[in-house]
């Protein structure tokens, strides 16, 4: 499945309101373990059928990071009817972040 770019626009209609689970990355492009987990959230779109995969910048969208408390990136949130379900912050390895939308 695609990867959608997440912003305060879109994010209603892309994350509250999808079917299903969705996994949201809160990142930025100067965040080093974010960029190591970029391309293993990358795979998990790729391989999760079942999941919608999407991507917040947080220097893009501060709004809303703010919203869900994210402090610190990267972090990890699952949502599953418009509510955040799982949660986690730092690099993690492909592994977790499986476990994390089952």
């Amino acid at each position: 499945m695609a990867i959608v770019k997440v912003t305060e626009s879109n994010f209603e209609q892309e994350v509250l309101q999808a079917e299903g689970k969705v996994l949201v990355d809160f990142w930025a492009v100067w965040c080093g373990p974010c960029q190591m987990l970029s391309p293993i959230v990358d795979e998990v779109a790729a391989e999760a059928g079942n999941v919608k995969v999407g991507k917040v910048n947080v220097d893009e969208e501060p709004a809303l990071a703010a919203k869900f408390g994210v402090m610190s990136i990267p972090t990890l949130l699952v949502f599953e009817n418009g509510k955040v379900v799982k949660q986690s912050t730092g690099y993690i390895e492909k592994d977790e972040v499986m476990a994390l939308i089952q």
